[in-house]
């Protein structure tokens, strides 16, 4: 009870996140116990957190906990961090290790095709906006039709924009399985889009 409420305070204060140190000098930070910092670092990155968590585990609530178990941990062992990697990619680490955890200690739910709606540009017209939303929708719907080990990687590499060393980090596996995995999803990917009849290569 009282790491949530801790948490509490994390997202609470400083809801803007802009704290203009550098990931790195918040873990240092938060390794001192520096609640300013942990707000700052929890701010930066939990939204990105929550997402890639719920496309493991597709619910919501369990995603929830999932994110706020990652950055208990981060404030709890922060001074683990050896700075080998990207602050980012270590938390992303975390994260996927309590993710795959969590679905663990599930039942095999059958896949929503309803996940994270992408917000779109302000300035397209309702046209735009509607047909974005349409090919939003059947990408993800293809998505959901991959393998969870190659769906994972699209997720990284496409919407988390990590790349090959750092996906390879994140799940525990070497670049050249991600390497292969990617290819795998890709063509697959692109016949599932084809088959409804959107041109993959755009």
């Amino acid at each position: 009870m009282q790491d949530a409420l801790t948490l509490s305070k994390f997202s609470a204060d400083h809801a803007d996140g802009h704290d203009g140190s550098s990931d790195e000098l918040l873990v240092r930070r938060v390794a001192a116990s520096d609640r300013l910092a942990m707000r700052a670092l929890y701010v930066r990155h939990h939204v990105r957190i929550y997402r890639f968590v719920l496309w493991i585990v597709n619910d919501a609530a369990t995603a929830e906990d999932v994110t706020s178990n990652v950055f208990l941990d981060i404030w709890r062992n922060a001074g683990r961090f050896e700075g080998r990697s990207q602050v980012s990619t270590w938390i992303f680490a975390i994260a996927r290790y309590k993710a795959v955890a969590a679905l663990r200690r599930r039942t095999n739910d059958p896949l929503d095709d309803e996940m994270v709606c992408e917000i779109p540009d302000s300035a397209d017209t309702p046209e735009m906006i509607l047909q974005k939303q349409n090919e939003s929708a059947v990408l993800r719907q293809c998505l959901t039709q991959l393998s969870p080990a190659h769906r994972e990687i699209i997720d990284l590499v496409y919407y988390h924009e990590k790349s090959v060393a750092e996906v390879a980090e994140i799940i525990g596996a070497p670049q050249n399985t991600v390497k292969t995995r990617m290819f795998h999803a890709r063509k697959r990917l692109a016949t599932l889009l084809e088959a409804r009849g959107f041109d993959a290569a755009a």
